[in-house]
């Protein structure tokens, strides 16, 4: 795990003033450490300050744990990274046939030597999971840089002619200049379009977020944006049976090139299709090195004898992670959460963010990943498949592909009822959904001769790539960060993103079935009964007790005269809804935020207004 943070001018010198601006660089470096405490790890030049968190697992002289220095052609650079490549090799022998001499066998070298050869054409060559800023010291030119789905995160925020960048907030906000202020655009990202945020946009006042696939520049001249790459709509060329070995050869080398270097590894294994198919081509390729491999499964106390099956979580996980345990002969740890540990983990939850997350959903995933770091380092997750493959109900149901707005949210309904009417009335709620909504849209390319059915699916894969997605990787990431654990995702890998998303929907829905390629793929591999169940999303908790638990929290808010939900929710609108049977299958976000999760976002944002000190501006 790692992280980075710092601040840049391209006017004045930070040594002027050096043991200031050294301690406002450590102080960022600190609000990280859960992200790496290695010591020696602050750089600060004349015009830049930059920190890295990382952990030092070994004593390998050559391991980078502050920011990469290299003095070339007469010109200094630095750079800080956080995550990986997976393609470093492949860049080493290509940048080797250019004279460039490696010293080390890290990544920061690779995409540094890269640069210098390639200027930022090279970041499309870059095949990994990364965010990094880039510094050429005599050039005063700093690049901002973030992955092709946004799986590793960087914000930053422009002010006073000063950049100031981290991989999270909770850094930038330890900078005098950025303050926790929310305004109505900020006020909208939590309340109308909460747990998702607009592509690019840090909530607090003048904070924003470096785009998937995209690099941002501040030098001398200003600041530039570029977006370097993203989906696009491209002729799809395979047969059927062409693209279903197509579809296992590039699922098998994601899984295999995420699987590599990794000495104590795992997989999150739900017992449904994504993760069994994960779990069933990373535990076969590291046999053969003898790799102690472990999988992991999450369930609730008690949740049996409470479940209830709806159309959004049709069944328990247990009975099919017992079938994938015994056909891998796997060793398997099944992990176990209190209710009483999921309502404790909601704070936890939003300091992992620096915001209001998705609730117990959240909370729940970062217990587990703490309780999966006792075993493992690493994981495999079987996320982002239902983005890629189309597995949602927004894809096949008639009403969520005609929906003119995001379809995991197709009503503001259940979150304005709770509101005041005239705060509800001040955000323009629906408008800011759906001007958010059509500036989507406006970034998606069709083929000629796509029909109207073709063309909705299209456009909710693409909103689900660029929204719903990158939700669900901010949650991962963030949940394992703060457990010092690094949780891999093969399905958001590039080549193979692209090739799905353009192959036809008669493939990817043949004969009804959805996510048929994916299950073609890998019959044989993955046992039918897995294969061929019907999709469960991440499990959630129906027992009463936690129901009750989150009713009493939130009274208990709602009666405080002080709580900051007094300035948005109507109290006794909220006291009613608290006292009604809740209907656990029907979801306001997603497939999982139900009743009880609007229960708990609300406790998060109590908790996340009082926790930074919040100032409201509308």
């Amino acid at each position: 795990m790692s992280g980075f943070s710092g601040f840049y001018q391209t006017q004045s010198s930070f040594l002027n003033n050096y043991d200031y601006y050294y301690g406002l660089l450590d102080k960022m470096w600190r609000t990280q450490l859960h992200r790496g405490n290695t010591e020696d790890a602050l750089l600060l030049t004349a015009n830049c300050g930059l920190a890295h968190n990382h952990f030092s697992k070994d004593a390998d002289a050559k391991s980078v744990f502050k920011p990469f220095t290299r003095r070339l052609f007469g010109k200094t650079f630095h750079i800080a990274l956080a995550g990986e490549l997976y393609n470093r090799n492949s860049l080493q022998k290509e940048l080797a046939g250019f004279d460039f001499s490696f010293d080390t066998d890290t990544d920061e070298e690779v995409i540094l030597y890269g640069f210098i050869h390639y200027g930022s054409e090279f970041f499309k060559k870059l095949d990994g999971v990364f965010s990094f800023a880039l510094l050429e010291e005599d050039d005063r030119r700093l690049y901002l840089v973030r992955d092709g789905f946004g799986c590793k995160p960087l914000f930053y925020a422009y002010l006073d002619n000063t950049m100031i960048f981290a991989t999270e907030l909770k850094a930038l906000l330890a900078h005098p200049y950025v303050k926790p202020v929310l305004s109505k655009r900020g006020l909208n990202e939590i309340f109308s379009l909460g747990p998702a945020r607009s592509p690019g946009n840090g909530v607090f006042n003048n904070v924003y977020e470096v785009k998937p696939g995209e690099w941002v520049c501040l030098s001398p001249y200003g600041l530039y944006k570029e977006t370097y790459w993203r989906m696009k709509a491209i002729p799809h060329t395979d047969s059927y049976d062409a693209t279903i070995a197509k579809t296992l050869e590039l699922v098998s080398n994601a899984v295999k090139k995420q699987s590599k270097h990794s000495r104590s590894i795992g997989a999150l294994l739900s017992g449904g299709v994504d993760s069994s198919v994960v779990t069933a081509v990373g535990s076969e390729y590291l046999k053969k090195d003898s790799v102690d491999f472990k999988t992991f499964s999450f369930d609730y106390k008690d949740n049996a004898e409470y479940f209830k099956s709806n159309s959004f979580q049709p069944s328990m996980d247990r009975p099919y992670v017992d079938i994938m345990v015994n056909a891998l002969d796997t060793d398997h740890i099944y992990l176990e959460c209190t209710q009483e540990k999921l309502v404790e983990g909601l704070r936890a939850s939003v300091l992992a963010h620096d915001l209001p997350a998705m609730a117990d959903v959240d909370s729940s995933l970062l217990y587990f990943c703490k309780q999966v770091k006792k075993e493992a380092d690493i994981v495999l997750t079987g996320e982002c498949a239902d983005e890629v493959f189309g597995g949602y109900p927004w894809f096949h149901r008639e009403d969520l592909l005609n929906a003119d707005t995001f379809p995991w949210t197709p009503s503001v309904e259940p979150r304005t009822k709770l509101l005041k009417k005239d705060f509800s009335e001040a955000l323009d709620m629906k408008d800011y959904i759906q001007n958010a909504y059509y500036k989507t849209l406006q970034m998606i390319d069709y083929l000629p001769g796509e029909s109207d059915a073709d063309k909705a699916k299209r456009r909710n894969g693409y909103l689900s790539l660029y929204w719903f997605m990158v939700t669900l990787l901010n949650r991962m990431e963030r949940c394992s960060a703060q457990a010092d654990l690094t949780a891999r995702v093969p399905f958001a890998d590039r080549s193979l993103a692209e090739y799905i998303y353009n192959a036809p929907w008669d493939m990817k829905m043949r004969s009804g079935v959805v996510k048929n390629l994916l299950r073609e793929g890998f019959r044989g591999i993955v046992p039918d009964e897995v294969l061929f169940r019907k999709k469960s999303p991440f499990p959630k908790t129906y027992h009463p007790a936690y129901e009750k638990l989150l009713k009493d929290q939130l009274r208990e808010i709602i009666t405080d005269t002080a709580s900051p939900l007094h300035t948005f929710v109507d109290k006794t609108a909220l006291l009613h809804f608290m006292d009604e049977e809740k209907d656990l299958g029907a979801p306001w976000y997603g497939q999982l935020m139900a009743g009880p999760q609007m229960m708990a976002y609300l406790i998060q944002i109590d908790c996340w207004i009082c926790e930074y000190k919040i100032q409201i501006t509308i």
